[in-house]
């Protein structure tokens, strides 16, 4: 009787997570989607800004990068708020407020409106994504949330794979209006984000009890299965700083820190290093440019689905990671057009398909508000590498002359991200050996 108690538990849950799935997923989706793209099309604009504005390549750079310093420094008090006043509200305020400077983005001027704008962009959208996160803390069952999270990771994909397209046609709108392309660009890409946080305020739950779509036990069995039995009893503190102390915290942000430098650093110098391989229509180098958004969405879809059946998180990570360095020092060896761009692919596979993994394996040990806390903090760190990331590659291109020397960038990042993944294995063993201690002298086994 309980066995037949405990499958049909299981298939309403099975059940109730993918409506779950189907509802909540496309919501953030659709904000990520905008993010990325507001936050990308300035490589669109990379070689008419220098044009029209005199902003250079490494003036370029650390404007693309400095977006990401204000973004990290407000992460954990945003996902703080977050926690306080619900993801629902927060992910709205910040939608509203980033759309807008993104819109703004049309009035730069030069090199210190560029890099202000910029500024302001990463602070309104300070939260976003760890928000995000901590909404799938809420909703769902440890096992289902690298697949969940990889779900989410494929609109920055599209974004890269639509977006680049569309971008290169408003570039093409210049002199409409009286408007650089640019500047339409900035225009039509922001205004939506407007309208898609308004659409969030109305139609976002925060929670499975929120769900008017949800039964009573579905709503119950979703919340209960989210937190897992560990934080029942009471091992996780609520203190939320202990999040941020613990080594493989620390560990998995200095990993993602080094993934951030080479992929984002990738993602905003793609189209210039296609520039260089002597392809001059903007629509065209806009289509080449999805390039590194398919390479992205095949490593969101995959990658999860094959850490499902696995048991080994760090030996998976560690796979990935050499994956990443073996293909960017095969581009850094190839002339040939076609080569070079299925190199674009793989490299964003191996790049953009281990991040699910990354907070698949924090969500292990982090839960409630240590979750809000924790997980802004590791986006921190990472964010920090998306600052970093465009500036080497800004810096390479100047002393050299060339897009393509960024990807030493990537393989000097990955190479470093590769040898720590044994120190957060350990980390990880010696985290979870505490946690049994803990447990046992909270719970001495009634055995006699």
């Amino acid at each position: 009787m309980a066995n037949q108690l405990t499958g049909d538990s299981n298939l309403l849950h099975r059940l109730a997570t993918h409506k779950a799935m189907w509802r909540i997923i496309p919501l953030m989706c659709a904000i990520y989607f905008m993010s990325y793209l507001d936050r990308t099309n300035v490589s669109l604009a990379k070689a008419r800004l220098a044009t029209d504005l005199g902003i250079s390549a490494a003036a370029y750079g650390l404007g693309a990068g400095i977006f990401f310093i204000g973004y990290a420094l407000l992460e954990v008090p945003s996902n703080l708020i977050a926690h306080r006043v619900g993801p629902r509200r927060w992910i709205a305020r910040i939608a509203l407020t980033w759309g807008a400077l993104s819109a703004a983005m049309m009035f730069v001027q030069g090199e210190a409106s560029f890099y202000t704008i910029r500024v302001l962009l990463g602070i309104a959208e300070a939260g976003l994504f760890p928000a995000l996160m901590y909404m799938v803390t809420l909703w769902f069952a440890p096992k289902d949330r690298s697949l969940v999270i990889g779900w989410i990771y494929t609109a920055p994909a599209l974004a890269l794979i639509i977006g680049n397209p569309i971008g290169g046609l408003l570039m093409q709108m210049d002199g409409i209006g009286g408007l650089h392309g640019w500047q339409w660009l900035f225009l039509l890409e922001g205004l939506p984000t407007i309208v898609v946080g308004a659409v969030l305020w109305f139609k976002l739950p925060e929670k499975p009890s929120d769900a008017r779509w949800l039964s009573r036990e579905e709503a119950q069995l979703l919340e209960a299965r989210a937190v897992p039995e560990a934080a029942h009893k009471g091992l996780f503190s609520p203190d939320w700083v202990a999040a941020l102390k613990r080594p493989a915290t620390v560990l998995i942000g200095l990993i993602y820190f080094l993934n951030q430098v080479a992929l984002v650093g990738l993602v905003f110098f793609t189209p210039a290093m296609i520039q260089q391989m002597h392809v001059d229509s903007p629509l065209m180098i806009g289509l080449l440019s999805t390039s590194v958004g398919i390479g992205f969405l095949l490593g969101v879809l995959v990658v999860p689905r094959i850490h499902r059946h696995l048991t080994n998180d760090c030996r998976y990570l560690g796979v990935l990671t050499a994956g990443l360095v073996v293909s960017a020092m095969l581009f850094t060896w190839s002339n040939w057009l076609p080569a070079q761009l299925l190199l674009f692919v793989a490299t964003a596979f191996f790049a953009g398909g281990v991040l699910p993994l990354y907070w698949a394996i924090s969500m292990k040990w982090l839960h409630g508000i240590q979750a809000a806390a924790g997980l802004a903090f590791i986006n921190t760190i990472g964010l920090i590498g998306g600052f970093v990331g465009p500036y080497l590659f800004g810096l390479a291109e100047s002393a050299t002359g060339k897009s393509s020397a960024g990807f030493s960038v990537v393989i000097g990042a990955s190479i470093l991200g590769l040898l720590l993944v044994p120190l957060l294995a350990k980390a990880i063993q010696a985290q979870n050996v505490g946690a049994d201690a803990t447990s046992d002298a909270i719970y001495p086994s009634q055995a006699s």
